[in-house]
């Protein structure tokens, strides 16, 4: 019995990478990987708002956003550890560093563009 054909076309999101022949050489190489917070931001985004979806633009931003907030709190972190000659970074350092960079009334700031109710 023949099994069906597969489609060579990677599906969207996929995550696996796409080897191509390379002309004349025939040699196959590898597409480089590219690293993004894209599945965890949609796990996140479905427990919230099951209904919701999010385009690939806003998904970019949001990846944007999580990359710089990584990397401001390794740098504040780093700074601590220096600061206390310390040649580890640990999750106090981590802690404080979170409490220097976000403000303390985070939930309780006021989104200027949602509606009065």
């Amino acid at each position: 019995m023949p099994e069906p054909a597969k489609s060579a076309a990677p599906k969207k999101g996929s995550k696996k990478a796409v080897t191509k022949t390379a002309g004349k050489g025939g040699k196959k190489r590898r597409k480089s990987r590219k690293e993004s917070y894209a599945i965890y931001v949609y796990k996140v985004l479905k427990q919230v708002h099951p209904d919701t979806g999010i385009s690939s633009k806003a998904m970019g931003i949001m990846n944007s956003f999580v990359n710089d907030i990584f990397e401001r709190i390794a740098g504040e972190s780093s700074r601590l550890a220096h600061y206390n000659k310390r040649s580890t970074i640990t999750s106090r350092e981590i802690q404080t560093a979170v409490r220097l960079l976000l403000p303390v009334n985070l939930p309780n700031t006021p989104c200027p563009r949602a509606p009065r109710p």
